[in-house]
């Protein structure tokens, strides 16, 4: 390969790739470093240089001349020209190899510059292949996401970012959250097979993406008249959303559950059948938490603002539903709305916390 025609195959690929041309110019002179530092066994390092206009390659061996630093590093250089008559030659033997990896990190480094700032953002992929601890996303043509489901018991440093129940076919399309983008400068490598798995980390249990799925199918809540102010979550079985109307004629609930519930019914099946229940939040901590247990109706409610618990009565034949299957209701309704709810019976109102009461707190303990 000439030198002339290796600037032009580099300026191909970096305009194929939409790669900075410079940039690969660069790798590839610290790549090419290291190999004539080998192959012509210097006894110190080697550097490269490629004139950027004739492709015309230069070899030079790096002697020291000056003193050490505090940290062992030669401070001064005399640059010694070691080029040899066949720098071209071996240059285009190891080019190939040197470009398609530097195209491969510049690929992903561009990758992790766009999404990282798109964290939080709601995307559509395609499902193409699974395994038993991810599954792996096309988000657009040359772009994979990862949507981790690790068994934590096993790896304790990964995530499970699927809710309970889903399973996903080839082609399948999905909308997810981005999570995390991980920088492939800073990361070990870490394989799917051969290959390395993507940078990019989507959810399908993270709050936020019910937040995002109605601002798709909400107006009110996209222009801002509506405002999602808390969101509890138990993935893949059910949610609970506070929402607040900015405008005092605008019913919030009404505007997120849409007409004949509409709305709320498109957000219920991308979540796969996932409960959502609509409230309405409020300043007043005693309404907010009756309005919370939903659908179950409230009696009173005492607030001990100093401790953060909400002591709540509920009518006899609403305490199962108030509590829920397995706590769930009530639980959903201490993360909501950040209080320690006391829930007891009106029959055992006046007696200390038994049997028919339940506790829980704003973790859901």
């Amino acid at each position: 390969m000439a030198s002339s025609e290796l600037i032009e195959a580099l300026q191909s690929l970096a305009h194929e790739r939409k790669i900075d041309e410079f940039y690969l110019v660069e790798r590839l002179e610290e790549s090419l470093a290291r190999s004539y530092q080998h192959i012509l066994d210097l006894e110190w390092d080697a550097r490269v240089t490629i004139d950027r206009h004739t492709g015309r390659i230069y070899v030079y061996e790096l002697v020291p001349t000056g003193e050490m630093d505090e940290e062992g590093n030669w401070t001064e250089f005399d640059e010694r020209d070691v080029t040899p008559d066949d720098v071209s030659r071996i240059a285009a033997q190891n080019a190939k190899s040197v470009i398609a990896s530097i195209v491969r990190d510049a690929g992903r480094q561009s990758i992790y510059e766009e999404f990282s700032q798109r964290v939080g953002d709601l995307v559509t992929g395609t499902v193409l292949q699974g395994t038993p601890d991810f599954t792996i996303i096309k988000i657009r043509d040359g772009i994979e996401a990862e949507l981790p489901h690790f068994d934590l018991e096993r790896n304790p440093g990964e995530s499970n970012e699927r809710p309970k129940g889903e399973h996903y076919r080839h082609n399948q399309r999905l909308k997810v959250l981005i999570v995390d983008v991980r920088n492939p400068a800073n990361q070990a490598p870490r394989t799917r097979g051969d290959h390395a798995r993507p940078s990019i980390v989507v959810s399908r249990t993270h709050p936020d993406l019910i937040r995002r799925l109605f601002e798709i199918e909400v107006p009110e809540i996209y222009d801002g008249l509506v405002e999602i102010k808390s969101i509890a979550r138990e993935p893949g079985v059910r949610s609970k959303i506070a929402v607040f109307s900015r405008e005092n004629n605008l019913d919030p609930v009404g505007a997120c559950v849409g007409p004949k519930g509409s709305r709320v019914r498109m957000v219920v099946e991308e979540l796969h059948n996932e409960r959502v229940d609509v409230i309405q939040w409020s300043e007043d901590p005693a309404r907010y938490v009756a309005q919370a247990l939903s659908p179950a109706r409230v009696t009173s409610v005492a607030i001990d603002a100093e401790k953060q618990y909400a002591t709540v009565v509920v009518p006899d034949d609403q305490l199962s539903l108030a509590i829920g299957k397995e706590g769930q209701n009530a639980r959903l309704a201490a993360r909501l709305t950040g209080w320690h709810i006391d829930i007891k019976s009106s029959s055992f109102s006046t007696e200390s916390l038994g049997g028919d009461d339940l506790l829980i707190d704003s973790e859901g303990k």
